[in-house]
């Protein structure tokens, strides 16, 4: 009798099992509607990403102290919340209206309100997706606070480090200091941290502003303080979640409204009836596009090829991208921003209003009537498929429901690559939804070829779209790139597109079932090589190439459709 085979569990399969555990601990929790995340409540979280070891994290597991995945999270996550003890998840609840100030991170488009010296409230809007990257990021903040404190506690939380309390007197007394107190300062939190003394003060030149220039010392003394009172003093820190956003979480309910007022918009302006062409993207690009070499015509006689829009993403190019919108507005332009929760905000471009004397694309002449252009910004992961499901409906008017007229949807927007480098260009193919079976295949008007010339290079083949861009390490992603599914990047939208799109034009019958879709990233990172990922900084100039080079060909193709035939 053979005795059972003993199956050894790859690393990628060991990676899948902890990204599933993460996911139902988190439903869990969300549904019970509290934990204590380093309490028993919160053990699987810590435990799943542990194992995890996210590229996007770093040296987690390590008993030093990560600084880039640090710096990562807290651009994320609302200012002041390593001073909280209570984190409070809400629905939009009207904070809005009240005396508290909106507090939104630099790089997630979030409100949140510092409830009292304890409490910060973190609205969610953007649905599941947003939790889960609020609760990841939080599970790391508190296992790395821990770290803090088991290295600057001494005899049981009695005393501390000297180093430790060097910190605490230069943050609590928050004295003016002189470099040589700064470098002493910097060189006491490299042994706090188990980190140089370079990397120690690029961090700290990395948080400082003119504001603040201490961020730094604070946050790190505030993560280990607080990481101490529950330690020593059980005081326990907390996630809740509103009984508000648990009811209405998955009911599209911030989707409804943002579609509903674009629809009633579009009626408003006479536009509802024209062929659209739905685009997500950024809010300057097509614009830019469009408008700008016309609107800056002393500006575009010096520029070549797109130096004008690297020109319109420097620092100091406020006046100029005024100047633009101000033409565009006069010139086919409606600009909405977002009331409803969901921090989209959208233009409606009519492109009847739109001649040679406007733009420099040819514009195709046609008996049918011209094209409306939607430029919706970037949903978040699930939020992909609530807004663009909403948006496909049919908007029912005081004269009955019209249907939208929805000729294209263009995808445009950042992935992980998984060859190349950062601005190259991936064309997917299909996408494939990690963590289940579904597949989502389609025809891609846009093709390699189209986005060949310009300088970068392009992918094409199976796109990922991943739960969450923090919770993915090299060797899952190796498995997605070296096995038959030829993934060749991932991010967090594509398939939640597809599926509202396939669903609206395939089965519903909302729109039309010759849809075009064009699916086109640019890549901001490449998680397969070390120091590649997100948290080593954002793209600069070296996005410019390839985001107007994927919006040059939108257009056209948008344009060319509409030429006699």
């Amino acid at each position: 009798m053979t005795s059972p085979k003993k199956i050894e569990r790859t690393r990628a399969q060991e990676s899948t099992n902890a990204i599933e555990k993460l996911y139902i601990s988190m439903r869990h929790l969300f549904s019970r509607g509290f934990y204590k995340p380093m309490g028993i409540s919160g053990e699987t979280l810590r435990k799943s990403l542990l194992l995890l070891r996210p590229e996007i994290y770093g040296s987690i597991a390590e008993e030093r102290v990560e600084l880039n995945g640090l710096v990562y999270v807290i651009e994320r996550l609302p200012e002041g919340i390593e001073e909280c003890q209570f984190i409070n998840l809400t629905a939009d609840e009207g904070y809005k209206n009240s005396h508290f100030k909106t507090i939104i991170p630099p790089k997630r488009r979030r409100n949140c309100y510092r409830i009292d010296k304890d409490q910060m409230n973190i609205e969610i809007t953007r649905g599941r997706s947003e939790i889960y990257d609020i609760l990841t990021h939080l599970t790391f903040l508190f296992i790395e606070s821990h770290k803090i404190n088991e290295r600057v506690s001494i005899n049981d939380g009695k005393d501390f480090t000297r180093e430790w309390k060097n910190l605490e007197a230069v943050v609590l007394l928050q004295k003016e200091l002189t470099n040589q107190a700064l470098e002493l300062t910097i060189a006491h939190l490299g042994n706090i941290l188990g980190r140089s003394y370079s990397e120690v003060s690029n961090v700290y030149h990395t948080f400082a502003t003119e504001e603040n220039p201490h961020r730094f010392f604070q946050l790190i003394y505030w993560l280990g303080k607080l990481a101490n009172n529950e330690v020593h003093e059980g005081e326990k820190r907390s996630v809740t979640f509103s009984s508000v956003l648990i009811e209405e979480i998955g009911h599209h309910i911030y989707g409804d409204i943002w579609a509903d007022n674009i629809k009633k918009t579009l009626l408003e302006n006479n536009l509802i009836h024209r062929p659209i062409h739905i685009i997500s993207a950024n809010m300057h690009s097509v614009l830019n596009s469009i408008y700008a070499e016309k609107a800056l015509p002393e500006e575009a006689k010096k520029a070549k090829n797109f130096e004008l829009f690297e020109l319109m993403s420097a620092v100091n190019s406020t006046p100029l991208q005024k100047a633009v919108k101000d033409f565009a507005s006069k010139n086919g332009l409606i600009y909405l921003k977002d009331t409803s929760g969901t921090n989209i905000n959208v233009q409606i471009i009519d492109t009847n209003k739109i001649n040679g004397d406007v733009t420099t694309f040819t514009k195709g002449s046609s008996n049918e009537a011209s094209p409306v252009i939607i430029v919706m910004d970037y949903a978040f992961g699930e939020q992909a498929y609530e807004t663009m499901d909403e948006l496909l409906k049919p908007y029912n008017s005081k004269n009955g429901k019209i249907h939208l007229n929805v000729q294209s949807v263009s995808i445009m927007g950042k992935a992980g690559i998984l060859e190349g480098g950062k601005g190259d260009i991936m064309i997917p193919s299909a996408h494939i939804f990690e963590g289940t079976a579904d597949n989502y295949p389609f025809k891609n008007e846009l093709t390699k070829e189209d986005l060949e010339g310009f300088g970068v290079q392009v992918f094409d083949g199976t796109m990922v779209s991943v739960l969450g861009t923090s919770l993915q390490n090299k060797d899952l992603l190796k498995f997605f790139h070296d096995s038959t599914w030829n993934v060749i990047g991932l991010e967090m939208e594509g398939a939640h597109y597809q599926k509202a799109i396939q669903s609206a034009s395939k089965i519903r019958g909302n729109i039309s079932e010759d849809v075009k879709v064009r699916y086109a990233y640019y890549a901001s990172d490449n998680p397969l090589e070390t120091g590649a990922t997100l948290a080593s900084g954002g793209l600069g100039m070296t996005g410019v190439t390839p985001t107007y080079a994927i919006t040059k060909r939108i257009i056209e193709q948008i344009f060319n459709s509409y030429k006699k035939k």
